[in-house]
């Protein structure tokens, strides 16, 4: 018999943000605004203000023009300013070349023909003459020794441009990193600076025992995105500036589940149904009194009902979607008609007919039923109440063949959609999904794709069952992209046209770091060559240079992706999540 091994548990520093902060450096950034300001006391001994910085902050030095911050990117890490001045680069912003990004076009449909005989003979050939970071600008080692993409004619750029400057003291980008929403801005050190840079657990943490800090961050956030959030809501858009504003004054901030919930998905893999479901956080459970609306800011969460002894998924809702609506329409509804002279005086207080659980990391936004009742529900026509008021109906009549079953339970049946609520699927945008009764593995859609892609197939035809369909190993075009997160020079980015993310060749560094932080193995580090077949070497350390590569939805080709063109029997369909009924009519076709 084996022996036992035992180690120590896994703690939460195990892996500091920098190996480099030592105690000099933590006591000098102690000392700064808004650190000296803060209650020491009020942090346990377990989680000390000082461990925060020791393990969650470290010291960035950037140049002149060096960019900080891309707009668009999605990040996990706030800066403070140290020493000298950055500048905020307001809207229409930088360009897309300017800020390292790969510049595509559509190609002709003789150009996409031409590909059959022009293409080189091996896979991924690189001009090494093309290599560079983009319009105006280059890459670079900072002092710190990571690479950065920076302006080269900073002056230029900041005659053309409306800028904010900030100076010592000021903090940016805390909201996208406690949100994992998009910057909104790019950054740029405008001279020399030092910036302390925070990942999302130091915030976390110093914004729950920190009154001032947290209501410094939420003040943020409703001066600048809360009030657009409500606006883009449905049942909010017809709300005058007053109410819009009540209503964001007496909204909560809530987050539920791990940030970094990619590392706990590949940690839980292979676990049952039960151990996984224990282990999502509830928002607001089956049966409780409907104390507010629920906004989903970012994130994605699971609906589920008590069947028997256990629970099913009827749904699972993502960013913009609302959940409690219906019973708060009901309850008001009911109310006002037992109120009246006809009213028979007796309590129907509806409660929640459904369970919501956070799947991996959620951002909710709550909005008190009372608020709900007074400033939108009295605004809204009698059917808009009636749609706003249907209620998920028990699985049990569900099941029984019902006309008000939920959303698209007779679309997708219950193990299909279990399967892609278990593997996170439903984070893609573009999910290749195969039927393999229909495919005939005649490879026709890897040829295709391999054809658009410099002669190396951009995906894997194979991956996860579930009866007979298979979910492939391509880039799924995440909602929440982890795979951009921590890119040095941000060679991995979304499209400003239609959000396919891409990877800019020119700036690949070949770090790896999107490709270990994918949750789907959906990207692949290869060896580039030249047009002769040789790798192409490091001429320091004569190692094959390296970058990622994965689907790109073929966003340079006309008609969209070569594998779902090329195949000959409708077995392979490149799906949205957010979709159901799309992707339930596909099932059932």
């Amino acid at each position: 018999m084996a022996e036992v091994v035992t180690i120590p548990r896994p703690r939460r520093w195990d892996t500091p943000f920098s190996d480099e902060m030592d105690s000099i450096d933590v006591e000098r950034i102690l000392a700064l605004d808004p650190f000296r300001e803060m209650d020491r006391d009020r942090f346990p001994d377990s989680l000390p203000l000082a461990g925060i910085i020791s393990n969650d902050t470290r010291i960035v030095y950037c140049q002149d023009g060096d960019i900080v911050v891309r707009e668009g990117d999605y990040g996990n890490s706030a800066f403070l300013v140290i020493t000298g001045q950055v500048r905020v680069v307001l809207q229409p912003g930088l360009s897309e070349a300017m800020l390292g990004r790969a510049h595509s076009q559509k190609k002709s449909l003789m150009q996409a023909v031409a590909q059959l005989w022009r293409n080189a003979s091996y896979p991924e050939v690189w001009d090494s003459h093309t290599a560079g970071a983009g319009e105006g600008t280059a890459s670079r080692a900072g002092v710190d020794q990571q690479a950065r993409v920076f302006i080269q004619d900073v002056p230029r750029v900041l005659d053309e441009h409306r800028t904010a400057t900030l100076v010592a003291g000021d903090m940016f980008g805390e909201i996208a990193a406690l949100g994992r929403t998009q910057r909104t801005a790019s950054v740029i050190s405008d001279g020399p600076s030092e910036l302390l840079e925070i990942r999302w657990q130091g915030l976390r943490d110093i914004r729950r025992r920190v009154d001032e800090f947290r209501k410094h961050v939420d003040r943020l956030y409703r001066e600048r995105s809360l009030v657009s959030h409500l606006r883009a809501t449905p049942m909010f858009q017809h709300l005058d500036e007053a109410a819009i504003n009540r209503i964001a004054e007496g909204t909560l901030f809530e987050t539920y589940g791990d940030f970094d919930w990619h590392t706990q998905y590949k940690r839980d893999q292979g676990q049952s149904f039960n151990h996984r479901l224990a282990g999502e956080p509830v928002i607001v459970a089956e049966g409780h009194y409907p104390d507010g609306l629920l906004l989903v800011r970012a994130g994605f969460a699971r609906v589920s009902q008590v069947v028997n002894n256990g629970d099913r998924t009827i749904r699972y809702i993502g960013r913009g979607a609302v959940h409690g609506m219906a019973e708060i329409v009901h309850n008001w509804s009911d109310h006002a008609s037992k109120a009246g002279p006809d009213g028979d005086g007796e309590d129907r207080t509806t409660t929640m007919q459904a369970t919501l659980r956070a799947l991996g990391y959620v951002d909710i936004l709550r909005v008190p039923t009372a608020v709900i009742e007074a400033l939108v529900l009295p605004t809204l026509s009698g059917e808009e109440l009636a749609e706003y008021g249907q209620l998920d109906e028990p699985q049990d009549k569900a099941d029984a063949g019902g006309d008000n079953d939920p959303g698209v339970n007779r679309l997708i049946e219950p193990g299909m959609l279990e399967f892609l609520v278990e593997h996170r699927y439903i984070n893609g945008t573009s999910t290749m999904l195969m039927d393999l009764d229909r495919c005939v593995r005649c490879d026709d859609c890897v040829v295709a794709c391999a054809r658009a892609h410099d002669s190396n197939p951009r995906f894997n035809r194979h991956g996860r069952r579930h009866d007979h369909y298979m979910v492939a190993n391509a880039c799924m075009h995440c909602m929440d992209p982890v795979c951009m997160i921590g890119c040095p020079t941000g060679a991995i980015h979304r499209s400003s046209s239609a959000g396919q993310v891409l990877i800019n060749d020119a700036t690949c560094i070949g770090c790896a770091t999107c490709a270990n932080s994918c949750p789907y193995d959906n990207i692949r580090m290869v060896e580039v060559r030249d047009r002769n077949g040789a790798f192409v070497r490091d001429s320091v350390t004569s190692a094959p240079i390296v970058k990622a590569t994965k689907c790109d939805l073929c966003i340079d080709q006309p008609g969209g992706p070569a594998c779902q063109r090329a195949c000959p029997h409708d077995a392979l369909k490149r799906v949205d999540m957010q979709n159901l009924t799309d992707l339930g009519r596909w099932l059932n076709r």
